[in-house]
């Protein structure tokens, strides 16, 4: 059978166009070598926010009295059941991903993928033994965890996102290498279950290209709950009971350690998949695309994490529908990064989207910075007792909303507006002219525009 779309990686970008695609009328294939669903579903997106939901419902009871709720007893976290939650949840959420695919009339093969060449116009691709081929094909394999050249690690059980979330057992105590989104998230959820959390980040600040107004109000906000953090130090060496850090000043320090948790970022994953059979454009592990998501070969797309631009699940998803409504023949829709999210689901939430202040100042360009604490907002008051937060909208020469970063629940919400308002290039005056329903925390950002 020869196929009009072949899509490699069955995670949030390939199996939302697979079955796009195949609701459009075409012959689709989805070539998946684990569990359809790729690291979002099965050991990324939501499993961590399974284990995050059920920490922050712990921290919320308690603090129960804050809000006059009396809780008698000792509360303590079953986390053999949470993580049994967790697992559930992983498997109705596949299992709704599968019946999707076979509802659209998707061919899945569960086999890993790989490019094999041309066969005239029609591309071949190999998946085990066998070969198929398509008219069109779409990559869609995602990242792994990078892998850090450190001292000792090789003879050391060290942890990634993959065995944190399979961990049955709370450990004494944990060191995570990288103040990024995975491994904020993860100290969040080990220290909300009364675990000794050390976090070691290179950098100046936690949480990478993220405003660093907010990333820094987070970190206060773990520093008072116990985490201790290490920034601009480098790990120089890594035991079965400590790691070996060393400070801005030059100090050579050990941390004792019972567990290590490794996140320092993630990587595409473009090997073995026979890209040298159509010489498609490499910049070194990740694909290079144009603003249609196709490749050096006109016929072969990839979206996602091996693009190596953004890794988010969201982006992919965009991306994938950007690839699809190309072949499909809409070539007015192309990608654009100017409002994509991103979202650290701690206890408070942190978010941004668009420009940032140190993006804005390092390359010369003017901007005026609108903010407001969270508790201009009535809602947010009610339900964050004792709460702050910030919201920060940065506003271009030309009165347009560029920018928005704000931190205190519920942000992941909250940014959505942001987002459609820089996306659609809204002005303040704009902006304004929204009514917002009262009382919403969402409000906060009519207030900021109006401060």
């Amino acid at each position: 059978m020869i196929f009009d779309i072949a899509i490699i990686g069955g995670g949030p970008a390939g199996y939302n166009a697979a079955a796009a695609a195949a609701g459009k009328g075409l012959k689709t294939v989805l070539f998946e070598k684990n569990k359809v669903g790729g690291v979002c579903l099965n050991e990324g997106c939501i499993p961590t926010k399974a284990l995050l939901h059920s920490a922050n419902l712990y921290d919320e009871m308690q603090e129960s009295s804050k809000y006059g709720i009396k809780v008698e007893g000792t509360l303590a976290p079953d986390y053999k059941r949470i993580v049994a939650r967790k697992t559930k949840i992983v498997k109705k959420l596949i299992a709704g991903v599968a019946m999707k695919l076979e509802a659209a009339g998707v061919t899945t093969v569960n086999a890993e993928a790989k490019l094999a060449g041309e066969d005239g116009e029609l591309l071949r691709i190999q998946a085990g033994d066998e070969f198929y081929t398509a008219k069109k094909v779409i990559i869609a394999t995602g990242s792994e965890t990078v892998i850090p050249p450190i001292k000792g690690l090789e003879s050391v059980e060290y942890w990634t996102s993959r065995e944190a979330l399979d961990a049955k057992e709370l450990p004494e105590d944990i060191v995570i290498i990288g103040g990024g989104v995975i491994g904020m998230e993860f100290a969040s959820i080990f220290t909300s279950m009364g675990v000794k959390v050390t976090v070691v980040e290179m950098m100046p600040e936690i949480l990478g290209a993220m405003d660093k107004e907010t990333s820094a109000m987070l970190r206060d906000e773990y520093a008072k709950k116990g985490i201790k953090f290490y920034l601009n130090t480098k790990v120089v060496e890594v035991s079965s009971d400590a790691v070996t850090i060393e400070t801005p000043e030059g100090v050579v320090e050990e941390i004792p350690a019972s567990r290590v948790l490794l996140s320092v970022g993630r990587r595409p994953v473009s090997q073995n998949l026979g890209l040298d059979t159509l010489s498609i454009k490499m910049d070194r592990n990740a694909v290079v695309v144009n603003e249609y998501m196709q490749t050096s070969d006109k016929r072969v797309y990839a979206v996602g994490d091996i693009t190596g631009f953004s890794l988010l699940a969201h982006t992919a998803i965009r991306e994938g529908e950007v690839a699809l409504n190309h072949i499909l023949g809409g070539a007015d829709d192309s990608m654009s990064y100017r409002a994509i999210p991103g979202v650290v689901y701690t206890h408070p939430e942190i978010a941004g989207v668009g420009r940032t202040e140190e993006d804005l100042q390092a390359k010369g360009e003017p901007y005026k910075v609108i903010k407001l604490p969270m508790s201009y907002s009535g809602r947010f008051v009610v339900e964050n007792e004792g709460g702050n937060g910030l919201c920060k909208i940065i506003v271009g020469e030309d009165d347009t909303i560029i920018g928005c970063h704000m931190i205190g629940n519920p942000a992941s919400e909250l940014i959505v507006l942001a987002g459609i308002a820089i996306a659609d290039r809204s002005k303040v005056e704009e902006f304004r002219r929204h009514v917002f329903p009262h009382p919403t925390v969402a409000e906060i950002m009519h207030e900021v525009l109006f401060h």
